[in-house]
């Protein structure tokens, strides 16, 4: 069994030199991470176009305790590159790659039925229709199934608008049959609120997870970010995820039933937004039967836009752990980096015997907390119970102590007893929620900080929640070191897996892969004939036009067509 993790490689500390990009001409540059006025800031200098600076952490303490966490992964066994040629020129993946796919992106179309400013895909304005057909999707889910030393185990299709897709549940279905044991889609949620049976329909092909475009709870959010009051919709959508059930032949297996569980992701735009994070999380917590986790998004600047708007719309994950702070029931010290659970991992693998997808992407990428939720809707964070700091620094002792357990018999003798004892001592079980104690203690950690069975934490009296962040990069704050970390990953019709930030920002592969297999607007529609009038691209956001009355929706869907429905 091989190491899936090894120590951090890139620099740390300030000032750090790494490599970025020309916001304009998009070539590598040399820049440089450094202290000043209290920020983290990255400078850089094109020979071109000039200098240019950006913000990359308004808390320097809690930038560089995030750096303390830092474990770099392994990358593949069988990259699609086995020549380096530079990065971020050879993704696909390439031998210097060091992460694999923690979580995979399918994109089934470039369709849309809203048209949002935010958008990383831009899909209304391509002037062309990507959309993968049945065949193709299955080559791609095949070749995230065959990564080593890792298949990927969680998919999450995206677009455009993913549900819009005639292939969507198909899709779904797909990826549970080849093995995927997380399926998820990326939507706005138009067609779970809007079409009857279509979240039952969803959970009956085997769709998990519902990662659903929330960006606050008033209309007047909507109409600024996405053009249209979406308010009401977004909690239709929630509330018609609630009523799904299990898929009938899980349940026949002995499987709990359960809804489609959702993630709130909401956008956040410095100076526009971020009033509506702590009423987003107190929504979350009012509806925890159903929302499983909050991952807000600061905002990416993809395109060229001024100084005085950029500084003013960036918002780091430092921005949204003090918001958090002053507004909610957290405090500093309960986020922790995405990659310091990556020596967990690693355990459960060499216990199990088995390669585990691990999360070793860089410290900057993104922060999260676990906390559990009373009867009474009190809050209380992991490390309000549990010295997760010390945990996660000893961690790194007891993977080597186990790998020196070479067969399987001593490996699950050690984990008997010894694993529970040296994770106890973590605990003050006097503060910890009621139910949790010495017996059951190992499943819940593995429950948390695993990709293991989040169901042995349904049987408890209180609920939990995951509340982090994701900053994916723009060619301002671009960080070469970041891109070789990635776990989140594109796969493309052609084979080639690539990272999220390099696909959607800096040399926008996006861009290359969807041309590559698409077809020009004008072919698509004659190839759907006349019938397909009310439902061609142009009423699917094209022209600004989108559909978001129930009554009306229903009224206008066509029998058989893609992203429609008529069914009861």
């Amino acid at each position: 069994m091989i190491r899936l993790t090894k120590d951090f490689e890139a620099p740390r500390g300030l000032p750090r030199k790494t490599a970025s990009l020309c916001p304009q001409c998009q070539k590598v540059i040399p820049a440089t991470l450094l202290e000043k006025d209290g920020k983290v800031i990255m400078e850089k200098t094109c020979r071109e176009h000039g200098a240019v600076w950006d913000v990359i952490s308004t808390d320097v303490p809690l930038y560089l305790r995030m750096e303390q966490y830092a474990r770099d992964g392994v990358g593949y066994e069988n990259p699609k590159f086995p020549t380096f040629k530079g990065c971020p020129d050879t993704c696909g993946m390439c031998t210097h790659h060091l992460s694999h796919t923690a979580l995979a992106l399918v994109d089934l179309t470039n369709r849309c039925n809203l048209r949002c400013p935010v958008c990383f895909a831009n899909a209304n304005d391509a002037g062309y229709v990507y959309e993968p057909d049945k065949d193709t999707i299955r080559f791609m889910l095949q070749t995230l199934r065959e990564q080593k030393p890792v298949k990927t185990v969680a998919v999450q299709f995206s677009g455009g608008e993913p549900t819009l897709s005639p292939h969507f549940l198909d899709a779904c279905s797909m990826a549970h049959e080849l093995g995927f044991n997380q399926v998820q889609v990326a939507t706005n949620g138009i067609r779970l609120a809007n079409e009857p049976g279509f979240a039952q329909a969803c959970r009956e092909h085997f769709l998990n997870t519902v990662y659903l475009q929330f960006d606050g709870l008033d209309d007047d959010m909507y109409r600024k970010v996405r053009g249209v009051p979406l308010a009401k919709l977004k909690q239709r959508a929630i509330e018609n995820c609630r009523n799904t059930h299990r898929p009938k032949a899980e349940i026949k297996a002995g499987k709990t039933d359960k809804p489609l569980s959702v993630v709130l992701v909401p956008t956040i735009v410095g100076g526009f937004n971020e009033h509506q994070i702590m009423p987003i999380v107190n929504y979350a917590l009012d509806n925890l039967d159903v929302i499983r986790a909050v991952n807000f998004q600061p905002v990416a600047l993809t395109a060229r836009i001024p100084d005085k708007d950029r500084f003013q719309m960036r918002f780091t994950q430092s921005d949204l752990v003090r918001v958090l702070c002053t507004e909610g029931p957290f405090e500093k010290t309960d986020f922790f980096p995405i990659p310091s659970v990556a020596s967990m991992s690693e355990l459960v693998s060499i216990i199990k015997g088995k390669e585990k997808m691990t999360l070793t992407t860089h410290p900057g990428c993104g922060c999260a907390t676990f906390a559990f939720v009373d009867a009474n809707k009190k809050v209380i964070p992991l490390p309000r119970f549990m010295d997760v700091d010390g945990f996660f620094k000893n961690i790194g002792k007891l993977v080597e102590d186990y790998r020196d357990a070479r067969f399987g018999r001593v490996r699950l003798a050690l984990a008997g007893n010894k694993l529970i004892h040296e994770v106890s001592k973590y605990f003050d079980f006097s503060k910890a929620p009621e139910g949790i104690d010495e017996k059951n203690v190992i499943k819940i950690i593995a429950g948390i900080f695993t990709e293991g069975n989040k169901e042995s934490l349904a049987k408890f009296t209180w609920k939990t929640i995951l509340i982090g962040n994701m900053h994916f990069q723009d060619s301002y704050n671009y960080d070469i070191q970041r891109l070789m970390r990635c776990d989140i990953h594109y796969a493309a019709p052609d084979g080639r897996v690539i990272p999220f930030c390099a696909y959607n920002s800096g040399p926008t592969y996006r861009t290359e892969v969807e041309k590559k297999f698409s077809v020009p607007i004008d072919e698509w529609k004659k190839s759907k004939g006349e019938k397909m009038k009310l439902k061609t691209i142009e009423t699917m956001g094209v022209n600004g036009e989108v559909v978001v009355d129930q009554e009306t929706y229903v009224a206008q869907a066509m029998k058989n067509q893609p992203g429609f429905s008529t069914k009861k």
